[in-house]
């Protein structure tokens, strides 16, 4: 149920709560780095190797997607976000977009962790690519691969192959498996669709 509230001659429309939670949760934690000096952002909102015994190991697993070194990082996130995510969330539902969020965190996490054991990872842009592949594929049927999928995959991926080798401080890998993550959900979820029309 959508939830409105009365503004001048019209009403604001509070659509994709996950969307919206998601974004706020991401400017909470970077202005909570700004007052901390990058405190909390180390603690929290970064994920890198450390002891599975230490509980906030398994929290930072899953909230480095919501850390943002700064506000450009920011900002550039989350206008992706907020132009991909509410129609995603609109298409497959509020819960399905918050296990794709979590899903794409801890593996992408996961995968720094075990290969980049030096690196420190945060921010959104691996749930972005999957955004990204997930909506080239929104209107797919099972056993069909759209050639829009196909054009985001080369330019989107390929792109991020190519430069896989740069020492930057953006994560290619964590680009790609997110990517992989959406295409994967978005098939998954066609031929989910598909069986049950049946």
């Amino acid at each position: 149920m959508r939830k409105t509230i009365s503004f001048l001659r019209g009403r604001v429309v509070l659509n994709a709560p996950v969307t919206l939670g998601f974004t706020a949760i991401c400017l909470l934690a970077y202005l909570l780095g700004v007052l901390t000096n990058d405190a909390s952002t180390i603690s929290l909102f970064s994920v890198y190797r450390s002891s599975a015994l230490n509980p906030l190991f398994w929290l930072r697993l899953v909230c480095h997607v919501f850390g943002h070194a700064t506000w450009e990082h920011l900002i550039g996130n989350m206008m992706l976000f907020l132009i991909l995510a509410p129609m995603l969330e609109e298409k497959y539902g509020s819960s399905a977009l918050a296990a794709l969020i979590v899903v794409t965190a801890v593996i992408t996490g996961l995968f720094s962790i075990l290969f980049f054991p030096r690196v420190m990872l945060l921010g959104a842009s691996g749930v972005i690519f999957a955004l990204i592949l997930l909506s080239s594929i929104t209107d797919a049927k099972a056993g069909e691969i759209p050639l829009t999928f196909l054009l985001v995959a080369v330019l989107y991926l390929g792109r991020e192959l190519l430069t896989i080798f740069r020492q930057d401080n953006i994560s290619q890998t964590a680009h790609i498996i997110g990517g992989i993550a959406g295409a994967a959900f978005g098939f998954a979820m066609t031929r989910r669709a598909d069986s049950l029309s049946r």
